[in-house]
C-alpha cells in the first residue's frame, strides 16, 4: 500500500492554492487594466496626455473621424499645417 505523508499532503495543497491563485491573477488584472490605466498619473508611468482615447467611446469615434479626414487631405496641405515654429518646441530632457 502506498501512503500519503501529511508533509506531501500539506505540499500538494499548497502547490494547488498557489496555481489557483496565479491563476485568478490573469483574469483580474485583465478587468483592471481597462480602467486603471486612465486613473493613474503620467508621472508614475500612467497614459500620456497626448494618447488617444479608448475604443468603444465617442471620443474615440470624433478621434477616428478626424484622422481619417486628415487621411484624405491632400499632401500639400497636410505639408503646411505640420511645420511648426523651431521656438514652440519644447526642451527634452
Amino acid at each position: 500500500m502506498a501512503f500519503i505523508s501529511t508533509r506531501q499532503l500539506a505540499v500538494v495543497h499548497v502547490v494547488a492554492l498557489l496555481a489557483c491563485g496565479l491563476g485568478g491573477c490573469g483574469s483580474i488584472n485583465e478587468k483592471l487594466a481597462a480602467g486603471a490605466g486612465a486613473a493613474i498619473p503620467q508621472w508614475a508611468g500612467g497614459l500620456p496626455r497626448d494618447a488617444p482615447p479608448r475604443p468603444g467611446t465617442a471620443e474615440y469615434d470624433e478621434f477616428m473621424r478626424e484622422r481619417e479626414r486628415k487621411r484624405l487631405t491632400p499632401a500639400a496641405e497636410r505639408e503646411d499645417a505640420g511645420k511648426s515654429d523651431a521656438s514652440s518646441l519644447e526642451p527634452t530632457h
